[in-house]
């Protein structure tokens, strides 16, 4: 019987204008581990896109289970919280659905990232614009966080949010940053962030989580993966290779 190549696939859904994602990831997934990539339509970053992207949640999740996958992430934060509380669960008992593979979405990784870090209060700083950025507000703050402070670059073509530089990303992080503040969040799947994350949590003397850091972090955790380096606290002292509690499909 012909054996499968790698010990662990991992399906990802990702907008299709994304550049950045699949390059973050494969660069830093653990040996053994392979990523397996379905697109959803988005060329730009709104509210009404952000809900019209999971209109091919079914079709491409199926597809991500064609090739048994394990798990699928959703790296995308704006289309998993975008109805607010509790949305990000409706998104991933979607996909299991319709692909019989547990899942999980950048909201959800990030809200279990905070709860893991122990987190009450953070300082949040994204690419897109202002309005798209109060969502992400909101959808933490429902969760029982603080926000302490919130920015926001104002691009709105994903592309060009794939076209900045990872320092982009570092110096707003600086600039959020607050004293009381418990960890800095930087939100958008498509922007240039792990390059980041070590130095800035350095700087900043706190955790830094990164749309793409908490989605990889989180499937990591269903798949009960071991301590990954080099991408801050989270990956390092929060990966044991014990399983994450699963939501059960709705």
């Amino acid at each position: 019987m012909a054996r499968r190549q790698a010990e662990r696939r991992i399906g990802v859904l990702v907008p299709s204008s994304s550049t950045v994602q699949e390059q973050e990831f494969r660069n830093v997934l653990p040996p053994g581990t392979t990523l397996h990539v379905a697109r959803l339509a988005l060329r730009s970053i709104e509210a009404d896109t952000t809900l019209r992207i999971v209109e091919e949640l079914e079709t491409e999740s199926r597809k991500l289970a064609d090739a048994e996958v394990d798990a699928i992430m959703l790296p995308a934060t704006a289309p998993s919280a975008r109805k607010g509380l509790g949305y990000d669960q409706e998104v991933i008992a979607r996909i299991t659905a319709a692909s019989g593979k547990p899942a999980t979405t950048a909201s959800t990784g990030l809200i279990a990232a905070l709860r893991a870090l122990e987190v009450r209060r953070v300082a949040l700083g994204a690419p897109w614009s202002e309005e798209i950025n109060q969502i992400t507000v909101r959808f933490i703050a429902a969760n029982g966080f603080e926000v302490l402070a919130a920015q926001a670059l104002g691009h709105v073509r994903n592309l060009d949010v794939g076209r900045l530089d990872g320092e982009t990303a570092y110096d707003l992080g600086c600039r959020i940053d607050r004293p009381d503040a418990d960890a800095v969040v930087l939100a958008c799947g498509n922007w240039n962030t792990f390059g980041i994350v070590e130095r800035l949590e350095q700087k900043v003397g706190k955790p830094v989580l990164t749309t793409n850091q908490v989605t990889l972090w989180h499937v990591l955790k269903i798949l009960e993966a071991e301590a990954l380096p080099g991408l801050g606290r989270l990956l390092r002292d929060h990966l044991s290779g014990q399983p994450e509690p699963r939501a059960a499909a709705g």
